[in-house]
């Protein structure tokens, strides 16, 4: 057996392992209740948790810009982050990243919740629940109300954000140069979904739009949570990736809106108005500019 066919066969081996473990006891199950259960063995030999950061201590960064980003849903390579949208199909153990994020701020597994991408104004579920849900009395609830001093729940409309209501995604990250590695790295800090209010929703026939941050999830914290829900792997369907892996390893397609500078963080259609095309060239420019900074590091 020569050298190929031992690597060749070693690759199999991974690749079947993984599978097996990707299918979720999918081959190993006797009924379908059992489908999706792994044993405590399995969960002992898997010890299924996020990759920890390395500690980059602050003498060890040379360079660092922190950027904003929009992720378009619209676009094909994003659409793991946006698929499936019917929340309500139990056959299916994926969820879209907006219904993994809500789920897990509501069992309290994701407290780290903010106004804005600095962090610098805590909300709750209860804060958020204007721009989530939005309550409106019908007319014949109106009338009942002025008869009678009280409204039956047939007479409420509720309207509420779900995942195919979510127009894009916006993230917060730093590119700096770690000299003691001397490479260029990533560190996602903050993503936040964009969707039109909820009150939108009720108003749709009369041209309302609303589309706001809805709320933004300090990054490091909800990686657990993240790590644990898989997204939809499109080249193989048998190894599902996680969201803590697809965000950090950069699997999908960003437009940089903002970065850090001296006129206060302003955005790229602050200063470059009714363009879009040039608002696209300048965050190419942005770009091009972190990736040259890594180059010149090792021009001599």
């Amino acid at each position: 057996m020569n050298l190929r066919n031992v690597i060749l066969g070693a690759s199999l081996l991974v690749v079947g392992l993984g599978t097996s473990s990707a299918q979720l006891n999918i081959l190993n199950a006797t009924t379908p209740e059992e489908i999706g259960q792994k044993t405590l063995a399995q969960i002992a030999y898997d010890n299924d948790e996020p990759l920890p950061y390395g500690y980059i201590d602050e003498r060890d960064v040379l360079w660092s810009k922190a950027t904003w980003e929009i992720i378009d849903l619209d676009e094909r390579v994003n659409f793991p982050l946006y698929y499936p949208i019917d929340t309500n199909n139990i056959g299916s153990e994926r969820r879209s990243l907006y219904d993994v994020l809500v789920k897990n701020m509501r069992d309290g597994s994701i407290d780290e919740v903010y106004a804005d991408s600095y962090f610098t104004e805590k909300r709750t579920l209860e804060d958020l629940d204007a721009s989530l849900v939005y309550r409106d009395t019908t007319d014949y609830g109106i009338e009942q109300f002025n008869a009678e001093g009280r409204v039956d729940d047939e007479y409420i409309r509720e309207f509420t954000l779900d995942a195919a209501d979510i127009e894009e995604w916006r993230i917060r990250g730093l590119w700096f140069i770690d000299k003691r590695q001397g490479e260029l790295k990533y560190r996602l800090l903050g993503i936040c979904p964009v969707a039109g209010e909820a009150r939108s929703k009720a108003f749709e026939d009369d041209g309302f739009d609303s589309r706001v941050e809805l709320f933004w999830v300090y990054f490091p914290a909800a990686r657990e949570a993240l790590h644990n829900a898989k997204a939809f792997n499109r080249k193989n369907t048998s190894q599902p990736i996680t969201y803590d892996h697809l965000l950090n390893s950069r699997r999908f397609s960003g437009v940089i809106y903002k970065e850090d500078n001296v006129q206060g963080d302003r955005g790229v259609k602050d200063y470059i108005n009714d363009n879009a095309l040039m608002q696209l060239l300048e965050s190419d420019r942005i770009k091009d500019q972190i990736r040259n900074i890594e180059i010149d590091l090792w021009n001599y």
